[in-house]
């Protein structure tokens, strides 16, 4: 049973890597649009696709690492879909969103929603997993 968790958790890694991926392209193709070269250059136009790649590098790679330290610490497969599932659809439909539009909106929210509802997951099944580690190990 872990090493499909360790398969899954794989698979997550991979696809918030995809959506790191596209957002990057995202911010490229805005910059050849524009013609900037850095930073956002002062053209609104570059807010949306910098931030939604901002904030994704923001937030997946601490997700990975707890859902990392939930599988070392012998976590189940149902705790990795438990932080990985709505982090990759809330990092999907926050990206998406906050792409093509820098106000609020539904897709932004629901977006962090999710991310944070992946977060609190992670954080509980790490602290649940090391307190228990440490009580049957003394």
């Amino acid at each position: 049973m872990q090493e499909n968790a360790f398969q899954i958790f794989a698979f997550y890694a991979a696809a918030n890597a995809l959506i790191m991926l596209v957002l990057g392209m995202l911010v490229v193709r805005a910059r050849v649009k524009t013609r900037t070269n850095i930073g956002d250059g002062g053209i609104p136009e570059m807010a949306g696709p910098l931030r939604a790649h901002a904030n994704n590098t923001e937030y997946v790679p601490m997700a990975l690492i707890l859902m990392w330290l939930t599988l070392t610490l012998g976590g189940s497969i149902w705790l990795i879909h438990g932080a990985g599932l709505p982090l990759t659809i809330g990092r999907l439909i926050h990206g998406f969103a906050l792409s093509r539009n820098t106000g609020p909106s539904a897709g932004r929210f629901i977006g962090m929603i999710l991310t944070w509802i992946a977060y609190v997951v992670a954080i509980v099944g790490v602290v649940y997993l090391a307190a228990t580690t440490m009580t049957a190990a003394s």
